[in-house]
């Protein structure tokens, strides 16, 4: 039987208006510190966002969700937060903000392979 790893993650959100608190379910941070694991999968529903908000700057969204992807691997490309340890990057991603990225509270989990956990979480709350 494989050991089972408790591990965080939180949703991530786009709010195009942030004062109208209407959201789309665009990716997942999951975060393990046992594995050292941080990793994030997101998809952009264009049409989706649409509906929500037409002057949303996809372009400008696709770069900011970049941005997660450098500070989950500790890119030097992801600026300061990125060289944080793996603990605090996971914090500052899922801090509470008021902006058009946000992600819930973190939930956490036990798992035996947190890439399918991923992938799962994924699926079943975003997809």
């Amino acid at each position: 039987m494989q050991d089972k790893s408790l591990y965080e993650y939180s949703v991530i959100r786009v709010v195009p208006r942030v004062e109208r608190e209407e959201f789309l379910n665009v990716g997942i941070v999951l975060f393990c510190k046992k594995e050292n694991y941080l990793k994030v999968l997101y998809r952009l529903d264009k049409t989706k966002l649409a509906i929500l908000s037409e002057e949303l700057d996809i372009e400008q969204l696709e770069k900011n969700l970049e941005s997660f992807e450098k500070i989950c691997r500790g890119d030097k490309e992801g600026g300061p937060i990125a060289q944080m340890d793996i603990a605090s990057r996971f914090r500052w991603l899922t801090a509470v903000r008021s902006s058009v990225i946000q992600t819930s509270r973190p939930h956490p989990g036990l798992c035996g392979e947190l890439d399918k956990t991923l992938q799962r979480l994924f699926e079943d709350l975003v997809l």
